[in-house]
């Protein structure tokens, strides 16, 4: 544990005062001390200069250590009293050099102060009850141990007296608001390596690199040092989907155009403002591999442009592969092809990597980079409190109309256990297309039952009876002002995507989209379909369930999103789990929420 020394600069005051003290005492006036410095507890301080005592704690108790640990980060409150009249200085510090892994500073939020500088602060008396100021005060720890450090403070009623211990160091200012990249790299919790000079890597098996954007929660994977823009990854996948057919080239691929169809049938075109936010003509290497590195565009690599892409094998190398924080626990493409054949990298559910035909139907995490001047504006970096991104941190939400609003943004609808939906698209002009964030639940469990006697779904069979039966009406599920906002008569696409066939059959009669499927039913609640968004996992594979689609594989079998994010056949009277889609109506308002997974959108009918 790291010691610190309680700093009182007084000599000159000192001086002054003992003069004083002994012309008094010569008058008779008094003949007791003027100060003592006291120490009255275990790790706590008190300083008495008269009527002029401060104290600090840590977390509202009586303290002054921080104890973080091993690998992880912590913000603490600290706030220093002054329970008296008088006016003080004081300054924070800590004593001696942190050890390699270990970092401390200070961050700004509005509810608190600004920590002091060099020339300290001061601590005012308010009327005669004196007054307290409040800190937030971070320690890093990338060590394999934890590490416990005692915070000092320096005490003075002027500049002059705020004199630090031979070995004592000021907190420094902890970078929270800035661009992505400032952020990024403040925060020695992402243990960037600087290996290659092309990308700068956050590794690590918990960094702080978790982005909020779109309505879906994104990981900061690297920083290109020629241009200083951010590549992020899913942290789930949207979608499983096949490679391409035959090639496993990225280019003119079933994945390319997935990713940057810019309708509502893909990812591009439900993202917010991309022009905006991301840079459009990034370069995306889909070479093979060679000697455990990529070819770059001058040694004849394989360079696609796009606005955005998938990962490559050796981006989830360098990141630290299985043992990186890009380990989510499912199965996802990889951009990068295994060899001449049909063959491509994925990812396992284990974090390995394998390879196998690009007709296999296997999670999409996209990847895309973000411009240079985007700003964090808010968060901790953390799952739970993600950087929000100036331009994409909305407030004051209440009276919106949902149809505003973005793909994968949580809402809170349902009741009990299944009261959490998201956002899909806006298919349907003026419409919203949700979806419930996991498959519905019974008692604790994920519901399961047959498709029924046909593998085209409608208000008759087994899932599309329950759905526009039970789920309705039963009370279980929805609640009566629930089931009014949604839409009565949707049109349901039950389009067949056979092995190797593109996702768009699912909704097309052609991969060109030049027409719709003629295989339709019309119904109040329905499921997605394949290649849909949402249409994946956002949960690791033995935290979810595997749940129908509405897509034919053939003229027997059913498609189905695995637990793994992987879609596979199976005869209709196999069972599988719900997720419920529907379209709500149009004068659908946001009465509360930021659409976060903390914050959900509450809704009403306008």
């Amino acid at each position: 544990m790291k010691k610190i020394l309680l700093e009182t600069s007084f000599s000159k005051i000192y001086m002054i005062i003992m003069v004083i003290i002994t012309l008094l005492i010569l008058g008779g006036y008094f003949s007791y001390a003027m100060f003592t410095v006291t120490k009255e507890k275990e790790n706590a301080i008190s300083i008495v200069t008269g009527n002029l005592t401060y104290k600090l704690e840590v977390d509202g108790e009586e303290g002054n250590t921080l104890t973080v640990p091993a690998n992880s980060r912590k913000d603490f409150i600290v706030t220093l009293s002054n329970p008296n009249n008088r006016v003080g200085r004081f300054n924070f510090y800590y004593e001696e050099s942190l050890p390699d892994g270990v970092d401390i500073g200070y961050i700004e939020k509005d509810e608190f102060n600004v920590p002091p500088t060099e020339t300290g602060i001061n601590l005012e008396k308010v009327d005669t009850t004196g007054s307290s100021n409040t800190y937030i005060v971070r320690v890093a720890n990338t060590t394999g141990s934890e590490i416990s450090i005692e915070l000092g403070v320096s005490v003075g009623l002027d500049y002059n007296d705020l004199e630090l211990p031979e070995n004592g160091h000021l907190l420094r200012k902890i970078t929270s608001i800035g661009t992505v990249k400032e952020v990024i790299e403040d925060d020695i919790m992402n243990r960037l390596n600087y290996e290659d000079t092309e990308q700068t890597f956050v590794t690590g098996s918990n960094p702080y690199n978790y982005i909020w954007y779109s309505g879906k929660l994104w990981r900061v994977v690297s920083i290109d040092p020629s241009d200083n823009s951010v590549k992020l990854v899913t942290q789930w996948s949207m979608s499983a989907i096949s490679y391409d057919n035959n090639s496993t080239n990225f280019e003119d691929s079933y994945m390319e155009s997935w990713l940057n169809d810019t309708t509502v049938d893909g990812f591009l075109g439900n993202l917010r403002e991309p022009d905006k936010f991301i840079k459009m003509d990034s370069k995306w290497n889909a070479s093979m591999v060679s000697d455990g590195k990529l070819p770059s565009e001058e040694e004849g690599g394989t360079i696609v442009e796009d606005a955005a892409g998938l990962l490559n094998l050796y981006e989830y190398t360098m990141s630290g592969s299985s043992e990186s924080y890009l380990n989510n626990g499912l199965y996802w493409w990889l951009l990068t092809p295994y060899n001449n054949a049909i063959n491509n990298f994925f990812v396992l559910n284990t974090g390995q990597v394998n390879s196998l035909s690009v007709t296999n139907n296997y999670g999409v995490r996209p990847s895309i980079n973000l411009k240079s001047e985007i700003k964090v504006e808010s968060g901790e970096g953390t799952v739970d409190n993600p950087y929000r991104l100036e331009g994409d941190n909305d407030s004051n939400l209440s009276g919106t109309l949902l149809n505003t609003r973005y793909s994968g943004e949580y809402i809170s609808f349902g009741t009990g256990e299944n009261n959490l939906y998201r956002i899909v698209s806006h298919e349907t002009e003026g419409l919203t297309k949700i979806t419930s964030a996991e498959p519905l639940k019974e008692n604790g469990k994920f519901k399961t039952m047959v498709f029924g006697d046909s593998v085209y779904y409608s208000n008759t069979n087994e899932v599309g009876s329950f759905l526009n039966g039970e789920y309705l009406d039963s009370g279980n599920y929805l609640t009566s002002e629930q089931v009014n906002m949604i839409e009565d008569n949707t049109t349901w696409y039950l389009g067949t995507v056979g092995s190797g066939a593109s996702y768009r059959l699912a909704k097309y009669g052609d991969i060109n989209m030049s027409n719709l499927t003629s295989n339709i039913t019309i119904s109040k609640v329905g499921l997605l379909r394949l290649g849909e968004l949402m249409a994946g996992q956002f949960n690791r594979y033995e935290n979810n369930a595997s749940y129908w689609t509405l897509t034919l594989q053939n003229s027997s079998s059913i498609r189905n999103v695995k637990n793994i994010s992987t879609s596979s056949e199976s005869n209709t009277t196999n069972k599988f789990s719900i997720k419920p889609s529907l379209n709500l109506k149009s004068n659908v308002i946001i009465t509360s929420g930021d659409g976060t997974l903390q914050n959900p959108f509450t809704l009403a009918l306008e």
